[in-house]
């Protein structure tokens, strides 16, 4: 009988052990939730497609611009290589300066400008550069355009030039802006618009022939700097140009890239792995 009882409380135990384990292998395991906290920009950003064409490099006391001419407006772009490499542009002066706008050059007349003289009405030997105006040059950031007076056939000044600067616009305002112009704004021209900015009310008035792909931190330097009635800045700001060899363009698009991809990835952030608790 004793012995009975031993082994009957041998089975209990051993039962009571087995439904223990099962129930501890039974306990759901704690999650381990990976979260990736990161922002937009990648570390490894889309490199731009580096696109055939003939390259200024335009040196100013506030840093050098590197700008491609278009091919699609041959007219500007001669007259403007032409001027280039005969030395025009040498010395002559920023003289009109809009933040948020544009920053205007090219009036032979800066050259020896006095201080707080009134600049913009110089011209070089030579007509007016006929209009090149297309419905896909527009003016985004960055954009090279030529200025012009109130002729009636919008042709060029054959010296002076605008850079803008501009500023982002919302769908509103563009939808606005498309109105009085009497069509809608293409989609491409809308996305730059909105992220890169611009000045779209001068679109389809004025020849667009080039672009700065390098040093549009210049852009915005000078179009910063203090200025006088008249927008004229208070201290000058000059330039030199020079047209580039496609390996001169190489060696400074190669640097560019580097830099970028720099910036990129000191800009990322690194990944992180949070344990949910409990």
């Amino acid at each position: 009988m004793r012995s009975l009882r031993l082994a009957l409380l041998t089975l209990l135990a051993i039962a009571t052990a087995a439904i223990f384990a099962t129930h501890v292998q039974a306990q759901p395991k704690k999650k381990v939730i990976k979260k990736t906290v990161s922002k937009s920009i990648s570390a490894k950003p889309m490199a731009p497609k580096k696109i055939a064409g003939t390259r200024v490099i335009v040196s100013t006391d506030s840093g050098n611009m590197v700008i491609r001419l278009y091919d699609s407006t041959p007219l500007h772009r001669d007259n403007f290589i032409a001027k280039v490499k005969e030395g025009f542009y040498d010395s002559l002066l920023f003289h009109r300066v809009i933040t948020g706008f544009m920053i205007q050059g090219g009036d032979p007349n800066s050259r020896y400008a006095q201080p707080g003289e009134m600049l913009g009405m110089g011209s070089a030997p030579g007509d007016r550069i006929p209009a090149e105006i297309s419905p896909s040059l527009f003016h985004k950031k960055g954009v090279l355009a030529a200025a012009r007076d109130n002729n009636p056939a919008k042709a060029s000044s054959n010296c002076q030039f605008y850079i803008v600067q501009g500023k982002k616009y919302s769908d509103q305002e563009i939808d606005m802006m498309g109105m009085q112009g009497g069509k809608p704004v293409p989609a491409e021209q809308r996305l730059a618009y909105k992220t890169v900015g611009g000045t779209p009310m001068l679109d389809q008035n004025y020849t667009v022939y080039g672009e700065v792909e390098i040093g549009m931190k210049v852009v915005d330097k000078i179009a910063s700097v203090p200025t006088a009635p008249g927008d004229r800045p208070i201290s000058d700001v000059r330039m030199q140009m020079k047209i580039l060899s496609d390996a001169e363009f190489d060696t400074l698009w190669k640097k560019e890239q580097n830099n970028l991809k720099k910036i990129s990835v000191l800009k990322a952030t690194p990944k992180k792995t949070f344990k949910k608790k409990g």
